[in-house]
C-alpha cells in the first residue's frame, strides 16, 4: 500500500458515511468498497482499519481535535496519536497549520478528561457498566477498544485441531489452540482464508471462541431433536450439528431469509446432513408451534445490543441507546418464552446474548423464571466441566475480553422440570 492523498480521501469519505450511523459499519464499508472497486486489498485494509480505529476511540479523538472533529482531523489524530505515524509520513496530506494542533493533540492530559471520554464510551453506557463492573470498568473498556483476534473453529466431523495447527505451521500461518474451546484456534494475524484449502473443504469456520462455548453449554447429543432458535448465518448451528455427529434433527430458525441464505454455502462445506433451515415470520410462527414440547435442546442466542462485540463492531456503542436497549429486552423476553414452549420435560433451554448489560441478561432470565416455575437454572460450570472445559464460570456463563480474551457473552442454561 502506498499512502497517497487519494487513499486518504477515500478514508475521509468512508468515515463521513460511517459517522452518520445510519447502518452497521461493516455494511457501510462493504457498500463503499463495491462503489470503488479500484481499491486493492491493502488499500481497503488501510481504509477499514483506520476508520474502525476512529470509531473505537471516537470520544477521546474528538477531545484531541480541539473543537473541530471533522472526518479529516479525526483520521489525522488517529494516525498520529494512536498509530504513531510522524509528520513526515503524513506530509502528503497535512497542511501548515496541522503540525501545531497535532502536537497539542498528542500531548493532551488525558487524566483530566471525564472517565467516559477516557473509556471512549457514551455517558449512558459508561454509567451502566460502572453500576455493574465498578472499578473494573476502565480495564473492560480498554479491552473492548482493542481489535479482536481472528478465531477459528475446527469441524470435528472432518479433521482434528492438531491436524489443522500442523497444516497452518507448514503454511507459515501463526496459530495456537484457544484457551477454553476444545475446537478453537486463534490466529496471530488476519490472513485471507476464503481460498485456503482447509476453509474450502469445510475443515474450519470463522467463529469467536466465546460463541463456540455457547454450543458446549447446549451440549446436544447424537440423535436428539434440537433447535437454534435465532440461527442467523448459522455459526452456532454448524457447531451444534457437529456435536450431534450429524445425527438427529437440528432446526435452524430465523426471521431473515438473507441470513439463512448465508448459511447454505457454509452448510454445504460442513458435511452436515441433519440441519433443517426454516424461515419463520416471528417467534409465534405455526412452524414453531407444531414442535411444542418435542425438543431435547433449544438455543436462544437472542437479538441484543451487541455491546459485548465492540472489538469487532465499535459503531454499536454510538448507535445503541437506552431506548433501543429497553425495546430489545421486551423482544428478548417474548422470544425466550416462545422458545421455551418447544422444550420437552427434562430438556434444556439455553438463553444467550453477546451483551454485557444486566437488563438484557440476568434481568430477562429472572423475569422468565418468575413466569415459568417449571424451569430451573443449571450451573454453567458443571456442564462445561463434564466436557473437559476448565472455565471458572458460576451459575451463568459470563465472558469478557479482558478476562477471557473473547467477545463479551452471557449464557444461562435452564432445564424443564
Amino acid at each position: 500500500m502506498k499512502f497517497t492523498p487519494a487513499l486518504f480521501a477515500h478514508a475521509e469519505a468512508a468515515l463521513a458515511a460511517l459517522l452518520r450511523f445510519d447502518y452497521p459499519a461493516d455494511a457501510v464499508l462493504s457498500h463503499y468498497f463495491r462503489e470503488h472497486r479500484q481499491l486493492g486489498h491493502a488499500d481497503r485494509g488501510f481504509v477499514a482499519e483506520t476508520c474502525f480505529a476512529v470509531l473505537r476511540r471516537l470520544r477521546s479523538l474528538s477531545a484531541r481535535c480541539d473543537g473541530d472533529a471533522s472526518p479529516r482531523r479525526l483520521l489525522l489524530a488517529a494516525l498520529f496519536c494512536l498509530r504513531g505515524w510522524n509528520l513526515k509520513e503524513l506530509a502528503a496530506v497535512t497542511r501548515d497549520t496541522d503540525a501545531v494542533w497535532l502536537a497539542a493533540a498528542k500531548a493532551a492530559k488525558t487524566e483530566d478528561w471525564p472517565a467516559a471520554v477516557r473509556c471512549d464510551l457514551p455517558d449512558w453506557l459508561y454509567e451502566r457498566l460502572v453500576a455493574q463492573f465498578g472499578a473494573d470498568t476502565e480495564a473492560l473498556a480498554m479491552a473492548l477498544n482493542r481489535p479482536a483476534p481472528l478465531d477459528l473453529r475446527v469441524n470435528p466431523l472432518q479433521t482434528t485441531r492438531e491436524a489443522v495447527l500442523a497444516r497452518f505451521a507448514a503454511d507459515g500461518i501463526a496459530a495456537e489452540a484457544c484457551a477454553y474451546s476444545p475446537l478453537g484456534i486463534r490466529l496471530a494475524d488476519k490472513p485471507a482464508l476464503a481460498k485456503h484449502p482447509l476453509f474450502v473443504a469445510g475443515d474450519i469456520e470463522v467463529q469467536d471462541e466465546g460463541s463456540q462455548l455457547l454450543g458446549f453449554l447446549v451440549a446436544p447429543k447424537r440423535g436428539e431433536m434440537v433447535a437454534d432458535f435465532c440461527a442467523g448465518a448459522g455459526g452456532k448451528t454448524l457447531l451444534l450439528g457437529a456435536l450431534m455427529r450429524s445425527s438427529g434433527r437440528l432446526y435452524a430458525f430465523d426471521v431473515a431469509e438473507k441470513r439463512l441464505a448465508n448459511l447454505k454455502p457454509r452448510l454445504a462445506r460442513s458435511g452436515l446432513s441433519n440441519v433443517h433451515p426454516v424461515r419463520i415470520e416471528s417467534e409465534n410462527d405455526q412452524k414453531v408451534k407444531r414442535l411444542a414440547g418435542k425438543l431435547d435442546r433449544v438455543l436462544v442466542d437472542a437479538p441484543c445490543s451487541g455491546l459485548g462485540t465492540l472489538r469487532r463492531n465499535p459503531d454499536l456503542k454510538w448507535r445503541q441507546s437506552p431506548a433501543s436497549v429497553a425495546e430489545l429486552t421486551a423482544k428478548q423476553g417474548a422470544i425466550l418464552a416462545a422458545a421455551a414452549r418447544l422444550v420437552k420435560p427434562g430438556g434444556r433451554l439455553v438463553y444467550a446474548t453477546c451483551s454485557l448489560l444486566a437488563e438484557e441478561n440476568d434481568g430477562v432470565v429472572q423475569a422468565f423464571l418468575a413466569a415459568h416455575p417449571d424451569f430451573a437454572p443449571l450451573p454453567a460450570s458443571e456442564i462445561l466441566e463434564k466436557q473437559g472445559i476448565a472455565l471458572a464460570a458460576g451459575e451463568a456463563l459470563r465472558l469478557s475480553p479482558q478476562t477471557h480474551g473473547s467477545d463479551g457473552f452471557f449464557a444461562q442454561a435452564l432445564e424443564r422440570r
